[in-house]
């Protein structure tokens, strides 16, 4: 049995590769080619959160010749509707709406939950779907505070089942090869990497407090996070540029890239890391910065940089996104595609692999989607056959920790001091007591 399941995640998998990069294969419909399989070789998910990412992860999901979408959960009836009707297109059943993804738990058939809602309920929502027995697809940054992280950490050790971040380019193949290379010593010993993001953010405005739209459960949107009056300029997208529920640039994008550059230098706690920038494009109710640059230490073997610009879209090294890895020998380069460049010590170009997997790295919702379903797969692989995750929780947590201490460093205002052993800060109570946890509402704390 053990031989066959995983003959059949070998097949899954290359019929996934089919439909995602080379097209469905000849004769057959995306639907029909799912109908091979047989429902019961089938994960059945439920997605929560499914406005912008999600919903292109939902549509990912049911794609996925071995697996089947049964539940559309969002806190916006508008959404579940749109999710809906575009899953609808891909797989044959037809998903269940659910307002309340804690439904869709109570469902025995449910194998894992996708999270994908704001950061404020990533974590929690991670615990509770683990609590309930499933397994999770937890989208970056994997918490919205280092605390979560480790309760994230103690709830896989508790539970024994799957949680992968997705922090998708831990699977592009392209990228694995650019590692791997710095790893056999392309550049010689790589002991400085520079991470990116640029982009052309518009102001958010200064909100008001309005009634709460009929089509929304604000409440629920809110959950763990101590109630706020609604405002007009929150939702959908803008709740990244407030701390209470979001958490900036540096983790709705810096997480991706300086995953990658920890990845590569192979380190997990820095000793030291500090953060320099503020909202200085526009004067309106975004909380978080604008412009940042984070700097970590990693005693004296390597150290990292993330630049976020979220009003100046101007490109770094030709591109809006990437990371830079300078060693003794030279210099490797990844930007926001599946591909990678070597330079000599002279900026001379000595290799180049490029990729025809289209990446737009400014899109909100689904910059990758065929790469991201060599993610998935690893997720139902790790499920199906004990295979390693590409993004473990203990490897995102390590990636999510480093940006939030930049977010720390920024609004403590000052450098600090990290212990190499657990990545928790050393020298400063007031900065853990204010920000390695948070305050919940009653009744909503995470617990493991």
């Amino acid at each position: 049995m053990k031989d066959s399941r995983r003959d059949f995640i070998r097949k899954a998998t290359l019929g996934a590769a089919a439909i995602s990069v080379g097209g469905v294969l000849p004769a057959f419909s995306a639907k029909s080619y799912k109908r091979i399989l047989g429902s019961n070789e089938r994960f059945h998910i439920a997605v929560m959160g499914v406005n912008a990412r999600g919903k292109a992860l939902a549509n990912n999901f049911a794609m996925q010749p071995n697996s089947v979408v049964s539940y559309i959960c969002d806190v916006d009836s508008r959404a579940i509707e749109s999710c809906m009707k575009t899953v609808k297109q891909r797989q044959e059943e037809t998903a269940k709406g659910e307002k309340d993804f804690r439904k869709a738990l109570e469902d025995s058939k449910v194998d894992a939950l996708v999270v994908a809602a704001p950061d404020h309920w990533h974590a929690p929502a991670a615990i509770l779907a683990s609590q309930a027995g499933k397994h999770v697809y937890l989208e970056k940054p994997c918490s919205h505070n280092p605390r979560e992280g480790e309760l994230l950490i103690e709830t896989v050790n508790k539970h024994k089942n799957v949680i992968q971040m997705g922090n998708q380019r831990r699977s592009w193949p392209n990228v694995v090869a650019a590692i791997k290379e710095l790893h056999d010593g392309a550049i010689g010993k790589p002991y400085f990497a520079r991470t990116w993001y640029t982009n052309n953010r518009p102001s958010i405005g200064i909100g008001k407090e309005v009634q709460v739209p009929s089509w929304l459960d604000f409440d629920l949107w809110q959950g763990p996070a101590p109630r706020k009056a609604y405002k007009d300029n929150f939702l959908h997208y803008n709740w990244h540029w407030f701390w209470h529920w979001g958490t900036g640039e540096a983790l709705n994008n810096g997480t991706h890239f300086v995953d990658i550059a920890r990845w590569g230098l192979q380190v997990d706690y820095p000793t030291k890391v500090a953060s320099a920038g503020g909202r200085y494009v526009y004067q309106d109710d975004w909380e978080t910065p604008d412009t940042q640059i984070i700097s970590m230490e990693f005693e004296d073997k390597a150290s990292i940089t993330w630049e976020g610009r979220s009003c100046n879209g101007m490109k770094t090294e030709g591109s809006t996104v990437g990371v830079i890895f300078y060693g003794e020998k030279g210099s490797l380069q990844i930007d926001g595609g599946n591909a990678y460049k070597i330079y000599d010590l002279k900026s001379n170009v000595v290799k180049e692999v490029k990729n025809d997997v289209k990446v737009d790295a400014t899109s909100l919702t689904n910059p990758s989607q065929a790469l991201d379903a060599i993610h998935i797969q690893n997720f139902f692989d790790a499920i199906k056959n004990g295979t390693a995750l590409n993004s473990d929780i203990v490897g995102g947590h390590k990636s999510t920790l480093l940006v939030q201490l930049g977010n720390i460093a920024q609004r403590a205002g000052t450098s600090l001091d990290i212990d190499p052993k657990n990545g928790r800060i050393v020298n400063n109570k007031k900065a853990m007591k204010d920000y390695w946890s948070r305050e919940y509402e009653k009744g909503w704390e995470p617990k493991v």
